[in-house]
């Protein structure tokens, strides 16, 4: 077989924004933020099997592209500048004789990758999984070849995402060399996989720039007690106290260093012979915690479940979550030739459909005036929207009746509450039922 409240109260709130176990932080990946390289959540071995007699007629998905490099310069210039100054000046602790050429060596690294664009270790984990998913439905891509189904394949139009649908296709031919001439060339939707910068987004951006409510509540984060005392921790480790009481931004010069600690894993395929940059000794476990708790914080109320009695973040997504009914409820019409279709997009997409389909971790918005923090919300960037993050859905089909499992990060999900599988604890769900549930009736 082939295979708002004011600012002041609400900075007292932010006080406790982590639990007093916090100083062990969360767990190592989530210091990352949305910045972690990608995992599989399941074991190839335990998903289950399908009802007697379903078999696969179709599957799609929704990435974000795999690990890349730094988006900019602007922090490892910033950095820089800094160490050649200490440098310069004497001022540079033991730790941070060491920190200035392994940063000018990832930075080189970042430049000649290109900015923005796919690491080694994000174009192997495109490759890796498309390659499980054709190992997860062998008989699916074995009919798709047979019967000349043809692969759909679409992305946001920016090169990283491209670039991703590139390797991910690729693989797929790879593990079966007849799907090849069934792969389409990648078509570029920005209303459907750049739609915070398109059109549909208007009402967002408007959001993002100009919601008082959002810009108190994240200037209340980064201007804590608590933000100025890990970015000087940080910039301690690097520089003699005196220069760190020169430096007139000290959070903005540690989160720089932040920023160069959560990418250097995605450019681990860059490092002198692929053992890492070791910048997780730039930062305490501490304080790479709160800096990733401040990231977070940013996405999630920029991108993610953002302030209750509020879908702004995210209702822009529903015209991706209408196209996956609309795949699906074409297959079972007989109105489409697809065995698969395959996007590949951003986290701006990923984070926003998350909430909107209350994926796990993304069912909770922040009351106003009370706001996010780890010890009493489950959201994470680096478990909603890690590099490489993906959405799959997964039909089959007996005697015209459809069900659907859905994937999240290769992981066997629920849909959200009110949703109800075919039977208790079952993976799989009738169409009919999920369009009952999300009101597609």
């Amino acid at each position: 077989m082939r295979r708002l409240t004011p600012v002041l109260a609400l900075g007292a709130l932010l006080l406790t924004a982590l639990p007093a176990h916090a100083a062990d932080g969360p767990a190592h990946r989530e210091r990352y933020g949305t910045k972690a390289p990608y995992e599989p959540e399941q074991s190839a071995h335990a998903y289950q099997r399908p009802p007697a007699g379903y078999t696969a007629v179709f599957t799609e998905n929704v990435s974000r592209h795999g690990s890349r490099a730094a988006t900019g310069s602007e922090d490892g210039d910033l950095v820089l500048g800094l160490w050649d100054k200490a440098q310069e000046e004497g001022q540079l602790t033991g730790r941070g004789e060491e920190f200035g050429p392994t940063v000018r060596a990832l930075v080189a690294a970042v430049e000649k990758v290109g900015y923005g664009n796919l690491s080694g270790r994000g174009r192997r984990e495109m490759r890796d999984t498309a390659t499980r998913m054709e190992q997860r439905l062998p008989t699916l891509f074995a009919e798709i070849a047979d019967e000349g189904e043809k692969i759909d394949v679409v992305t946001s139009g920016q090169g990283r995402a491209v670039d991703s649908a590139a390797e991910y296709t690729g693989a797929l031919a790879a593990a079966d060399p007849a799907l090849r001439p069934l792969i389409g060339p990648a078509r570029t939707d920005k209303d459907l996989l750049y739609f915070h910068k398109a059109p549909g987004g208007a009402a967002y951006r408007d959001y993002l720039a100009h919601d008082q409510r959002l810009k108190d509540t994240l200037n209340a984060l980064t201007g804590q007690p608590r933000t100025h005392e890990a970015a000087r921790s940080v910039l301690r480790r690097i520089f003699r106290e005196p220069f760190v009481d020169g430096i007139t931004d000290q959070v903005g010069a540690a989160r720089a260093i932040y920023n160069l600690y959560a990418i250097a894993p995605a450019m681990t395929e860059e490092s002198p012979d692929g053992a890492g940059w070791g910048l997780e000794r730039s930062l305490s476990p501490s304080d790479a915690s709160w800096f990733g708790y401040l990231s977070d914080a940013e996405d999630f109320y920029e991108k993610g479940p953002g302030f209750s009695g509020s879908d702004i973040t995210y209702k822009m997504a529903g015209v991706l979550l209408d196209d996956f009914f609309e795949q699906v409820e074409a297959k079972r019409a007989g109105t489409s030739d697809l065995g698969a279709e395959l996007r590949f997009t951003h986290a701006e997409e990923i984070i926003p459909l998350a909430a909107l389909m209350g994926l796990p971790g993304s069912t909770q918005p922040a009351t106003p005036g009370e706001p996010y923090t780890y010890a009493d919300n489950p959201w994470r960037g680096a478990s909603v929207a890690p590099l490489g993050v993906n959405l799959q859905w997964d039909v089959y089909e007996k005697d015209g009746r459809y069900l659907v499992r859905m994937l999240y990060n290769e992981r066997e999900t629920p849909f959200r509450a009110g949703c109800h599988p075919i039977a208790e604890g079952s993976a799989f769900y009738d169409l009919d039922e999920l369009e009952r549930c999300f009101g597609r009736m």
